[in-house]
């Protein structure tokens, strides 16, 4: 495996988040980190119009003031029938960062101005109002902001006219999953993993980090 050092950062202030990434980097000895140890970070300004490229700016950033290597995700749901939206601005697609409520409460409302699915279609079969696939992109540099690795997964799904479960967080609750008839709210933290974008990506990092 790659030379990574004796520590690094997860890009985030999610604990749920770096408990996913821990188990990856802890077994090759490396110490895992987050943006909570640390003071005085401020957020860093993702203007960046793809998942990859939010990735890499929060990774470069954080790597560049640190001095540590550091792995970074962007992530978010893209709606087919809106377009792709929400896109990169899921988590503040209603105004305000991380309103997970409000967000459930904007992405029913554009859908609900759309014509009802038509007869034949997926979102027919299902009752959905529209395909979606949440899409999570990890980005892994250097102390020195070179980019290591870069990796993406998805996990396919529907968006249900109104929320089901209590698991998870954002637009789990409206994220149908057919092949299992729940939602990613219905599932266990295992369950999700198992099928997640973010679990996907983590092992594809895994997968091309082991053979460098």
């Amino acid at each position: 495996m790659l030379n990574l050092g004796s520590e690094i950062v997860i890009a985030t202030r999610n604990a749920g988040k770096v408990k996913e990434f821990e188990p990856m980097f802890r077994q090759q000895g490396i110490a895992v980190k987050s943006l909570l140890d640390y003071d005085g970070i401020p957020d860093v300004v993702e203007d960046g119009e793809t998942f990859a490229a939010n990735a890499l700016i929060k990774a470069r950033t954080i790597a560049l003031k640190l001095g540590v290597a550091v792995v970074a995700d962007d992530s978010g749901l893209c709606v087919d029938r809106l377009n792709g939206e929400p896109g990169v601005y899921s988590a503040r697609y209603a105004g305000e960062h991380g309103d997970d409520e409000a967000n459930n409460r904007k992405l029913l409302q554009e859908l609900g101005k759309l014509p009802a699915p038509e007869e034949g279609t997926a979102e027919h079969k299902y009752q959905s109002l529209s395909t979606a696939r949440f899409v999570s992109a990890l980005c892994l540099v250097d102390p020195n902001g070179r980019i290591v690795s870069e990796v993406e997964g998805t996990c396919e799904g529907h968006i249900l006219s109104e929320a089901r479960g209590i698991n998870g967080f954002g637009y789990d609750p409206l994220f149908y999953i057919p092949s299992l008839g729940r939602t990613l709210a219905e599932l266990t933290i295992e369950e999700k993993n198992e099928i997640s974008h973010r679990g996907k990506a983590i092992r594809a990092l895994w997968e091309e980090l082991t053979q460098k």
